[in-house]
C-alpha cells in the first residue's frame, strides 16, 4: 500500500463510504463539501492506495437461513510458519469460516464460522476443522445472539492530518 497522507476531507469520505458503500459520489462529495469530480478522484485515489479494499453488501445471516454462529479457538501442534501460513490456507477455503484470526496467547487462532444449524457445524467440527493437518485441539462458543457487528475501524474525521 502506497502511503498517502490523509486529509480531513479523506477521512470523512472513507467514514461516509464505510458507513454506507452505495452513496453516490454526488452525495458523498456534498458531505464531504467538494465537487463531484474532486471527489471521484480522491476516491480513486483511497482504493488505489489500499485504504479502501472492496464494496460488499451486508447480508442478513439468519434471513438466508444461518442460524448459528460459532467461535472456534484452535491450537496448532506447530506454529512453524509454513504451518501456519497452511492452517490459514486451508482456513480461507472453508465457505462456512467467515473470519480467520492469528492470536496471541494459548491458542493459535480464532474462527468465526457460520451454520445452518448446531448439528451442520458439529459435521464441520468433526470431518473438516478436527481432522485438518496440524490441528492440535478446538474450543467451540455458541453465540448466543450479538449486540455490536460494526463493520471497518472508528474515524476521527477532526484528526489531526495524517
Amino acid at each position: 500500500m502506497q502511503r498517502v497522507k490523509l486529509d480531513r476531507i479523506d477521512r470523512r469520505i472513507l467514514r461516509d463510504l464505510q458507513e454506507d458503500g452505495r452513496m453516490t459520489n454526488v452525495e458523498l462529495a456534498r458531505r464531504a463539501g467538494i465537487s463531484a469530480p474532486p471527489c471521484l478522484r480522491r476516491v480513486r485515489a483511497l482504493e488505489e492506495a489500499g485504504f479502501i479494499q472492496g464494496y460488499h453488501a451486508d447480508v442478513d445471516a439468519q434471513a438466508l437461513g444461518y442460524n448459528v454462529t460459532v467461535f472456534a479457538l484452535v491450537g496448532l501442534s506447530s506454529q512453524a510458519e509454513h504451518d501456519l501460513r497452511g492452517f490459514e490456507k486451508r482456513a480461507a477455503d472453508w465457505p462456512e469460516v467467515r473470519e480467520c484470526h492469528m492470536v496471541a496467547g494459548d491458542m493459535d487462532f480464532l474462527l468465526k464460522i457460520v451454520s445452518h444449524s448446531w448439528d451442520e457445524y458439529q459435521k464441520f467440527l468433526t470431518t473438516e476443522l478436527t481432522v485438518a493437518e496440524n490441528v492440535n485441539h478446538v474450543k467451540s462458543a455458541l453465540s448466543i445472539r450479538t449486540a455490536k457487528s460494526q463493520p471497518g475501524v472508528p474515524i476521527d474525521v477532526d484528526a489531526e492530518d495524517q
